[in-house]
C-alpha cells in the first residue's frame, strides 16, 4: 500500500472485552482504518455499540467479505494461531491480541505463515503505551535512576471469587493472561534475559487455573521481578525500580482501559492522563513526585497504518513478540520443574 491508498478495511474476530474496548473504538478513531465486519455469535451485543456494522458468525465468512485488508484476532487464546494463520493464508495482514499464541511453536507457525504469505503480522502489546511505562522509559533514558539493579512490576487485583468465564480457565492461567504485558515491558526496557525462574500457582478456592505468579528474569547485574495475584486487597503498587542513582515507585494503574469502559472515546482530551504520580527518591533526599507521560493506545494503530501504507516499521515486530513467547514458555517450564530455565 501507499500513502495514497484507499482506507485499510478491517475485520475484527471477537467482540469480548478486547474487541469492544481495545480494538473497535481505536480502529474507528484512526485515520486510514475502516472497520467493515465483526465476527460474533451475539450480533445484538455488537449492534448496541455499532448499529450499522456487518456481523458474521464465522471466520470463514469474514474472510470471504470483500474490502478487508487487515484482520484483528481477538478470539479466545486457544484460537489465535488457527485464526491468524487462516487470515494470513487468505492474503490479509494480521493483528493478534496477546498472547501471540498459547505456546511458542504455534507463535512460530504464525510468523512463518506471514513470511510465506508476504503479509505483516503484529501483536497487540498495548501496555507499551501505558502512561506509567512511558514515564519509566523517560526516566531511564534521562539516566535519572543510574544503572538499574532491581525492577519490580506488579499486576495485582482483588478478585477473590473466580468468575465463570473462559478467561478464568485459560491455559497457563494468569501467566498467559497478564504475564505477556509484564514480560513485554521488561523486554522493552532490558532486552533478553539470561534465564527465567518462575513460580505459578492457584491460590483461590475453586479457581480453575493458576491465578498467581512470581517470576524472576535474570540479567547479569540486575533482576526483574514480575508478580501478579488476584487476592491482593491492596493492589496499588505498579512499579518499584531501584538504581545506583535513585529509585522510582509508582502506585495505581494506567487509566485508559477504565476510561474507555466508562464511555470515553479515543481522542478525548483526558484519555491517557494518569493523575497518580510516581515518586522519585535519591539517597538522603525527600521523595519527588514525577509528572507522568500521557498514555496513548491509539499510537499502536497509527503506527500500524504507517507501516502498511508507507512501509514504516511494524509497531510490535514479530521477533519481539516471539521473544515474549520464549520467556513465557520458559516460565511455564520453570514452574513445572522447580528450577531456573536458561534461554
Amino acid at each position: 500500500m501507499t500513502k495514497a491508498s484507499k482506507q485499510i478495511g478491517v475485520g475484527l474476530i471477537g467482540y469480548g472485552l478486547g474487541g469492544r474496548v481495545f480494538h473497535a473504538p481505536f480502529i474507528q478513531a484512526t485515520d486510514g482504518l475502516t472497520l467493515r465486519a465483526v465476527v460474533s455469535r451475539d450480533p445484538a451485543k455488537v449492534h448496541s455499540d455499532l448499529p450499522d456494522m456487518a456481523v458474521v458468525p464465522s471466520v470463514v465468512e469474514l474472510l470471504a467479505q470483500t474490502g478487508i485488508d487487515l484482520v484483528v484476532v481477538s478470539s479466545p487464546d486457544a484460537l489465535h494461531a488457527e485464526h491468524a494463520i487462516a487470515a494470513l493464508r487468505a492474503g490479509k495482514h494480521v493483528v493478534v491480541d496477546k498472547p501471540f499464541a498459547t505456546n511458542l511453536a504455534d507463535a512460530r507457525r504464525i510468523a512463518e505463515t506471514a513470511d510465506l504469505a508476504g503479509r505483516m503480522v503484529t501483536v497487540f502489546h498495548n501496555r507499551r503505551w501505558d502512561a506509567d511505562f512511558l514515564t519509566l522509559q523517560r526516566l531511564i533514558a534521562e539516566c535519572r535512576l543510574g544503572r538499574i539493579v532491581h525492577f519490580e512490576s506488579h499486576f495485582d487485583r482483588w478478585r477473590p471469587e473466580p468468575g465463570g468465564v473462559w478467561k478464568e480457565a485459560r491455559e497457563g492461567g494468569s501467566w498467559l493472561d497478564l504475564g505477556p504485558h509484564l514480560v513485554d515491558q521488561a523486554l522493552c526496557l532490558f532486552g533478553k534475559p539470561e534465564a527465567v525462574t518462575a513460580d505459578i500457582a492457584t491460590m483461590r478456592d475453586g479457581a480453575p487455573a493458576p491465578d498467581w505468579f512470581h517470576a524472576i528474569l535474570h540479567y547479569p547485574r540486575m533482576r526483574a521481578i514480575l508478580h501478579s495475584s488476584k487476592l491482593s486487597a491492596d493492589h496499588r503498587l505498579r512499579f518499584s525500580v531501584y538504581g545506583t542513582s535513585g529509585s522510582w515507585v509508582k502506585q495505581g494503574f494506567d487509566t485508559q482501559e477504565s476510561a474507555v469502559l466508562a464511555g470515553s472515546a479515543p481522542g478525548h482530551r483526558d484519555l491517557g492522563c494518569d493523575p497518580e504520580l510516581g515518586l522519585f527518591t535519591q539517597a538522603g533526599n525527600r521523595e519527588l513526585p514525577i509528572a507522568n507521560e500521557r498514555g496513548d493506545y491509539g499510537l499502536f494503530w497509527r503506527r500500524l497504518v504507517h507501516a502498511l501504507q508507507e512501509n514504516e516499521p511494524n509497531p510490535v515486530p514479530v521477533d519481539e513478540a516471539l521473544l515474549v513467547m520464549e520467556v513465557l514458555q520458559a516460565g511455564l517450564e520453570s514452574a513445572v520443574s522447580g528450577s531456573t530455565v536458561r534461554l
